[in-house]
């Protein structure tokens, strides 16, 4: 455990890389026993390579065993196997035995980690992505030379290396997430070009909720199958599941017989929600089984066949029902929900998303609920989805799909604090998922409160409980602590911690010296709803950003929207890590107006590509360990801490067979 002057920063690694597959959660429990492990050496004598692997082999530390030719692969896998076994080696051999037995869960979509030292890919998936892909951007101006891309060919990775596809891409997912006049489409782009285009894409896919971990913009400019892919099935997924909630299919409402379980449907995970509606479709036709997941529960594709058959009876033959041979009976229904489904995949979540997508079969004549019932005030949905959206890009072990009921339990609040300010959290006395008892849901929330209370968060009136409950306001008032922006060391008021009226300052200090004219009198200002203040300060970070003849005059609201997408996409594309929506800039949104001032303060006070012999690294990817810093407002009775952190963790999901 190492520690500063400045308090404790975790287990540190000498290379980055290493020290980003891991939290800091796990660098503690493997640190642990490596200790152990070497204390037990014989003797005394320095344990090496060979002793490391067999005695982590023997121990299934991994957490699956070896056949004995898996072992001596293991093995052989160290050409050295009379070196010194420190901890680092310790590490690279943890990851490279979990490769071996296929610990990581292969079903889930975003939960596990690409960047083992395993690098594979499924070329089913890729196949897939790509039909994904020449389904709906065929029709795109830019892209109509390339596409159709060959599913049989690795085309697809040496046409993502401009960064054009995949922004693309991410617009198909959430349209509007990119202003594509932004974007770098040349024929022939120069590498500082490439560099903007994919730091633009990592920090979109972060915006709509992609983790994306150990993934930089040399490696999507290298064109990297596993990450590139990895990022990919993210990005779709996303778009699969968009409607597979109360809000965009009210039909939903089908599902539930009474009001209790109509609040919890609303929050489920939209994989919950499909899991549901696929069962609530399969007890209509009479399957007997129950699916839980979307891996061994369906591989046999029966499940696959009696829903299709019950939604499109039409185009059923009753093949397929009786195809003993799984495979056999999974082409059939492949075949089946092609006469459907246009451009499905053989992703297992993938494909039940897609036959939500084009037939529910939920009934018109159910019961509806109002809009009142299925929306959120519409400024607290907001900001749950900004809080949301930053925790998931933290690359914290569980993805959050609603901020209120999924840190109910403290955990994901300790493992958030975890990462922006490693060591602070006393793990020993933690309850993890899935807890029972109440009383330790509290105690959790207990040490959320106390920890926040150190850092002097702004936590008045707040105690654990507060938490448990549910309590929507309280519950913001700590996620609102964590907004990432700003490195308070690499800006330029060394020793005192740095008020919004500094940033205000800042800012227009910084129009005034470009030889603009713009200015504010404050983050709530009015007039920065036409955006010219914003492009302004854009403008004067980096000249080159702001294609001023793009920009509108913000008369109209119409105009305004135009100013505000152009300012969100420009800010990302300089690498600014910004989760705000274009609403936020219209109705000039006080604390998400200093979220964005402080993500442009953090990008000034880093050297631009210009200025360097090469592209440089992005806050959206770069591989390196930032630290943790803060920003501190103070202001009666407000506190919030400004964060930046790395990307987070992306993988691919299973086949249907």
């Amino acid at each position: 455990m190492a520690a500063t002057a400045f308090g404790y920063v975790g287990v540190l690694v000498s290379d980055p890389w290493l020290q980003n597959q891991f939290t800091q959660v796990e660098l503690r429990s493997l640190k642990s026993q490596y200790l152990a492990m070497r204390d037990l050496s014989d003797g005394g004598m320095k344990m090496t390579a060979a002793d490391l692997a067999g005695r982590m082999s023997d121990l299934k530390l991994a957490g699956g065993s070896l056949s004995d030719e898996e072992r001596g692969s293991f093995r052989d896998s160290f050409p050295d196997l009379g070196q010194p076994a420190d901890f680092e080696l310790f590490l690279r051999m943890y990851l490279k035995l979990q490769g071996h037995t296929g610990t990581k869960n292969s079903s889930a979509f975003l939960k596990a980690a690409t960047t083992t030292l395993l690098h594979t890919i499924s070329e089913s998936e890729k196949a897939s992505y790509v039909e994904h892909i020449n389904n709906y951007l065929a029709g795109d101006e830019f892209l109509k030379k390339i596409i159709p891309i060959d599913p049989l060919t690795d085309d697809l990775f040496e046409i993502a290396k401009d960064g054009v596809l995949m922004c693309k891409l991410i617009n198909v997912a959430v349209p509007g997430t990119i202003d594509e006049r932004a974007i770098n489409t040349k024929a022939l782009l120069n590498p500082w070009e490439r560099n903007e285009n994919h730091t633009l894409c990592l920090n979109s896919a972060k915006a709509i909720g992609c983790t994306v971990v150990n993934i930089g913009t040399e490696d999507l400019i290298e064109g990297r199958p596993h990450l590139v892919l990895g990022l990919i099935s993210q990005i779709i997924k996303i778009q699969l599941l968009a409607d597979v909630n109360l809000k965009k299919t009210p039909l939903l409402v089908e599902l539930v017989e009474e009001n209790k379980d109509l609040d919890e449907l609303m929050n489920l995970a939209p994989e919950k929600i499909l899991l549901k509606w696929m069962n609530f479709q399969l007890k209509k036709g009479g399957y007997s089984r129950t699916v839980t997941n979307f891996s061994s529960d369906v591989k046999d594709a029966e499940a696959y066949t009696c829903l299709l058959n019950i939604l499109a009876p039409e185009h059923s033959s009753g093949s397929s029902v009786t195809v003993k041979d799984s495979l056999e009976r999974a082409k059939l229904v492949l075949e089946h929900a092609e006469r459907m489904v246009e451009g499905s995949t053989n992703l297992n979540l993938a494909f039940v998303a897609h036959i939500f997508q084009k037939r529910n079969g939920l009934s018109s004549k159910a019961k509806q609920i109002t809009i009142f019932e299925t929306m959120e005030d519409i400024q607290v949905s907001r900001e749950e989805r900004v809080f949301r959206m930053w925790i998931n890009s933290l690359g914290i072990s569980t993805y959050v799909n609603n901020i209120f009921e999924d840190l109910r339990d403290g955990w994901i609040l300790l493992e958030t604090i975890d990462k922006i300010s490693p060591g602070t959290v006393c793990w020993k006395t933690t309850s993890r998922p899935p807890i029972k008892m109440p009383f330790r849901k509290v105690e959790n929330c207990n040490q959320v409160v106390k920890i926040g209370k150190q850092l002097k968060f702004s936590l008045v009136n707040v105690a654990g409980n507060d938490i448990v409950q549910g309590n929507k306001k309280l519950i913001l008032v700590d996620a609102i602590q964590h907004p990432p922006t700003v490195k308070e060391s690499e800006i330029s008021f060394p020793g005192k911690d740095i008020t919004d009226v500094d940033i205000l300052n800042w800012a227009n200090n910084k129009v005034k010296d470009s030889g603009r004219r713009s200015h504010i009198e404050s983050l709530k200002d009015k007039t920065l709803s036409n955006g010219i203040f914003f492009l302004s300060l854009l403008s004067a970070v980096a000249p080159r950003a702001v294609d001023w003849t793009l920009v509108k005059s913000g008369e109209t609201e119409d105009e305004r929207k135009l100013n505000a997408s152009y300012i969100i996409t420009v800010a990302r594309k300089l690498g600014c890590s910004i989760f705000l929506l274009p609403e936020d800039i219209l109705e000039v949104n006080q604390k998400m107006m200093l979220t964005l001032v402080a993500s442009i303060m953090f990008r000034c006070s880093r050297p631009s590509p210009e200025d360097s012999s090469g592209p440089s690294d992005t806050d959206g990817g770069a591989h390196r360990r930032t630290p943790p810093p803060r920003l501190r407002r103070r202001r009666a009775g407000a506190d919030y801490s400004l964060r930046t952190t790395t990307l987070p963790k992306t993988l691919l999901p299973a086949d249907v067979v």
